[in-house]
């Protein structure tokens, strides 16, 4: 993969700036990864999917599978111990329009590793190497993987992990160098991001501990990753993408106004409203609308604003009054 401010390429899939978007559990659905694709977000991906869930058909498995042809490229993330399983998970998610077919190797929440799946496999690499083959030769889109450092300190399991899945033909490795163990506390070893790189020929997406722009263009000078993925410091602040795209281009980041905020608060209301009907995204928004004040003066006052709405009109009528919080 040749890397330019421009392009980056995952085998096929041809990105046009080496920023994407982690899959966040109960967060990435379709209306946030529009969100951020319209903030310049080069590869959105979906929260995690069962593969059992998906070779089942159940109907939350499924539904997690919903697309929009503008959010493209997609990647969409499956998890799970079985390598029949995930390969036949693999399929359906190529069938249902994915750019790329992800596995998770680092959630580290009880009742994903006591299936032995996520972060579960890489104490197990016999059967990671059988799932990441029974995979790669059930689809043709790229098949990637998002890992942790491993379950102890200084990434040996991460770098032996990814050495067997370019020889299992996976097209990239994302490294999240926090242990499992650590959750997303203490710092991330970026060292082992690079020790990762200078192994592997495939790309090498880094993440962790991008709290800014800078950071992101950082993490890539440090450790010589392909491409840096956002995680935690997209909820609420889906610009950073543009933000970065401008720095590495030699460009000041654009800075955010109030009305830019309140313009993308609005999208979002409007795209969970149709994606999820105002019965089942008004409790949702209740918190995530209080995601795009942080920082922001008198963000309390629209947290608690925001707690009763009941309605698409609720919610635009409380974005609609931030100007207005701050003023007696």
């Amino acid at each position: 993969m040749q890397r330019s401010p421009a392009s980056v390429s995952i085998k096929t899939v041809k990105l046009k700036t080496p920023f994407i978007l982690a899959p966040l559990a109960g967060i990435t659905n379709l209306p946030f990864r529009m969100m951020a694709k319209q903030w310049g977000c080069a590869l959105v991906c979906s929260e995690m999917v069962s593969a059992q869930g998906l070779v089942r058909k159940m109907r939350r498995s499924m539904d997690l599978l919903q697309s929009d042809p503008e959010e493209k490229p997609l990647a969409i993330q499956i998890f799970g111990a079985v390598p029949e399983v995930m390969a036949e998970a693999a399929r359906i998610v190529e069938d249902a329009g994915a750019d790329i077919v992800d596995i998770n190797f680092g959630c580290a929440v009880r009742k994903i590793v006591k299936t032995g799946a996520g972060a579960a496999l890489m104490k197990d690499l016999k059967t990671a190497e059988a799932l990441l083959r029974s995979v790669r030769a059930a689809v043709t889109i790229p098949m990637t993987l998002k890992m942790r450092a491993g379950w102890i300190p200084g990434g040996s399991q991460a770098l032996e992990l990814a050495v067997i899945a370019e020889a299992c033909g996976a097209d990239a490795v994302t490294v999240h160098p926090r242990t499992a163990t650590q959750g997303f506390k203490g710092n991330a070893d970026w060292s082992i991001i690079r020790a990762v790189k200078a192994r592997l020929s495939i790309p090498v997406i880094g993440n962790g501990d991008v709290f800014s722009p800078r950071d992101a263009l950082r993490m890539m000078e440090t450790t010589g990753c392909d491409a840096v993925m956002i995680g935690r410091k997209a909820v609420g602040n889906p610009w950073i993408f543009s933000q970065c795209a401008a720095l590495l281009e030699g460009k000041p980041p654009p800075a955010v106004s109030m009305e830019i905020r309140k313009e993308t608060m609005e999208r979002y209301v409007d795209a969970m409203v149709a994606f999820l009907g105002e019965r089942r995204a008004c409790p949702m928004l209740r918190s995530r609308l209080g995601w795009f004040v942080k920082g922001i003066p008198h963000a309390g006052r629209f947290k608690e604003a925001i707690k009763s709405i009941s309605s698409k009109a609720d919610a635009l009528e409380a974005v609609g009054a931030l100007n207005a919080l701050g003023s007696d």
